[in-house]
């Protein structure tokens, strides 16, 4: 039906109407949301374009299709914080690198997923798996604290397992990505005066 694709030229074009429906002109049928998104998950690549001006509206569905998604019944995967958070970026200094940043995690959390979720099969230890997921954690978690502020006040448990602490490493790279992170806020705000 759909041709998978790397680059945006050889992107398989929908088009939408007026009435709502939506064309795939490479399968010559009309298709559903739900189509669009088994598309995504299948990494084919398309383009959905407005049949009458031809303006290129492909980040408007694909946020129908996330909005769907959260509205189904099942779990969501966007936590409330998340788009307060997320919500409070519009307008914001951050909004300009926000879509990199987003796309950087979410590129990397990908990349790892297999190798994280093997890792923490096997536990920490000495195993460089572990260690490397255990970095992403602490990453994750510097994100978090970064843009939901409040959220690594709270301390774990002392009958927390020692697996899931993080490493003095770890520990010295999250302080890092904070400094790291403040500077370039503060720097913004400053470009933003």
């Amino acid at each position: 039906m759909s041709r998978k694709s790397t680059n945006g030229d050889d992107a398989v074009i929908i088009k939408k109407y007026a009435n709502r429906r939506l064309y795939n002109t490479a399968s010559s049928s009309y298709i559903t949301l739900d189509d669009l998104s088994r598309m995504t998950r299948e990494g084919v690549d398309f383009k959905v374009l407005d049949a009458k001006s031809g303006e290129d509206i492909t980040h408007s569905i694909l946020t129908q299709i996330i909005m769907e998604e959260e509205s189904s019944g099942s779990e969501p995967l966007l936590p409330i914080s998340f788009l307060r958070q997320l919500i409070t970026m519009y307008g914001n200094s951050m909004q300009a690198i926000m879509p990199s940043y987003l796309e950087a995690m979410m590129t990397n959390f990908s990349e790892n997923q297999a190798k994280l979720r093997e890792a923490f099969k096997q536990g920490a230890g000495d195993n460089p798996l572990a260690k490397m997921a255990e970095t992403n954690m602490a990453m994750m978690r510097a994100a978090a604290e970064a843009f939901i502020p409040g959220k690594g006040a709270k301390k774990p448990a002392a009958s927390a397992s020692k697996a899931s602490e993080p490493s003095a490493d770890a520990s010295a790279e999250l302080a890092e990505l904070r400094a790291q992170m403040a500077a370039m806020q503060k720097k913004l705000d400053q470009l933003g005066k």
